[in-house]
């Protein structure tokens, strides 16, 4: 789905136009991005909880050059956790069928 799939729906449920939903929803996604930005958590009940967590330093291989080592220095990183009724929605999918010559078998 996409905002503009997002939108669309929005619009067609609410009876608001287009240009309007837009607008909201742009100014909802623009208030999380400041949030998260700023180190803030942004928790939205029952669909999840956006949060910056921090990576260490670490020390990375170049798989072209293995032999030399790639320092990757410590960065901060969104991470999202869904909420509950998400995460049982998405447990009930099926698995996808696995490829078995993607796999190699």
């Amino acid at each position: 789905m996409t905002k503009r799939d997002l939108v669309v729906r929005i619009s067609e449920k609410t009876a608001l136009g287009q240009d309007k939903v837009l607008e909201v929803v742009q100014l909802t996604l623009d208030y999380i991005s400041d949030s998260v930005a700023k180190g803030k958590k942004v928790e939205l009940r029952n669909f999840g909880v956006f949060v910056v967590k921090s990576r260490k330093a670490r020390v990375g291989r170049n798989p072209h050059s293995p032999e030399v080592d790639v320092p990757i220095p410590p960065r901060s990183v969104v991470k999202f956790k869904p909420g509950k009724e998400m995460r049982e929605a998405v447990f009930k999918l099926a698995p996808p069928p696995t490829d078995k010559k993607a796999n190699g078998q």
